[in-house]
């Protein structure tokens, strides 16, 4: 069971295609991907897991496998990106799991977990910000197009979107970029260049105003809960910095924080180190 098997599954009429490996007897672990990728980003740490855990990893809507509906069919917000993954943990029958969540997929598993606080038995945050002391510099351009969602805007972040962007997300703050492979890349530009994939991640991108309005009730929810939490940084990421990852600290004393000499896909390169404190971690 530790060889991922592939799916799709229909979610209310929503193709949600995912990974899966490991034993479901087990404890499970559902597994968030970010911008620009796929369950595809676990591709290195769902083998070293698989023998001890039962791991989930769903495509987000709009991302890698699952549909990809168009602007006018389904609304790419954050919300509805967690309503269809909600339901996809119930239709694959997840009753209790630990989320793992990254980049975007950390204000996606934050709204199932204020949801449904019962379901989580604990968190991992890899690179996955709640707290505005996180947010660097990076996100300027972003910010601009909240508080002005002109057409203007909006085309200046398409840049983000390039060939040279996406390579640089992977690579910076890496020290050997050899170590990154060109094919994880690769395959995210090629799901980028579908019909109307790049409008609906600059829809997103506007949108992710409504996780940072959010904050305030992700860190009530881990005031109230106090879930376990893992946070797990590759400390030179350019877009959440390493206070955000302290800042969990302030509402859950008992999270561990740990940092990685890497950058925002530390997966990449630390996968084995991050599989290693996972496999300590969730069996405390």
């Amino acid at each position: 069971m530790t060889h991922p098997t592939y799916r799709s599954v229909d979610v209310d009429g929503f193709e949600v295609f995912y990974r899966e490996a490991g034993d479901p007897a087990k404890p499970s672990l559902l597994l968030l991907h970010g911008f620009p990728t796929s369950g595809h980003m676990f591709r290195d740490l769902i083998p070293l897991l698989a023998k001890d855990f039962h791991l989930v990893a769903p495509d987000l809507p709009g991302f890698g496998r699952s549909a990809l509906p168009s602007r006018d069919q389904f609304a790419y917000t954050f919300d509805n990106l967690a309503k269809v993954i909600g339901r996809f943990t119930e239709v694959v029958g997840l009753e209790k799991f630990a989320v793992y969540v990254f980049d975007y997929g950390a204000p996606t598993g934050l709204r199932l977990a204020m949801a449904h606080p019962e379901r989580i038995t604990a968190i991992v945050s890899q690179n996955g910000n709640a707290y505005t002391e996180g947010l660097s510099d990076g996100w300027n351009p972003i910010e601009r197009y909240w508080r002005e969602p002109t057409a203007e805007n909006r085309e200046a972040l398409r840049g983000m979107l390039s060939e040279d962007a996406i390579r640089w997300q992977y690579e910076h703050g890496v020290s050997n970029p050899a170590q990154i492979s060109p094919d994880g890349i690769a395959l995210d530009l090629f799901y980028l260049q579908r019909p109307e994939a790049d409008e609906i991640q600059l829809d997103l991108m506007l949108d992710y105003a409504s996780n940072v309005a959010l904050y305030p009730a992700f860190q009530a929810y881990f005031r109230e809960h106090q879930p376990r939490l893992l946070a797990i940084w590759g400390d030179k990421d350019p877009f959440f910095l390493p206070p955000g990852a302290e800042a969990y600290k302030r509402d859950l004393p008992n999270a561990q924080v740990q940092f990685l000499d890497t950058g925002h896909f530390a997966l990449e390169t630390h996968a084995n180190e991050i599989a290693d404190e996972i496999r300590v971690f969730l069996k405390a």
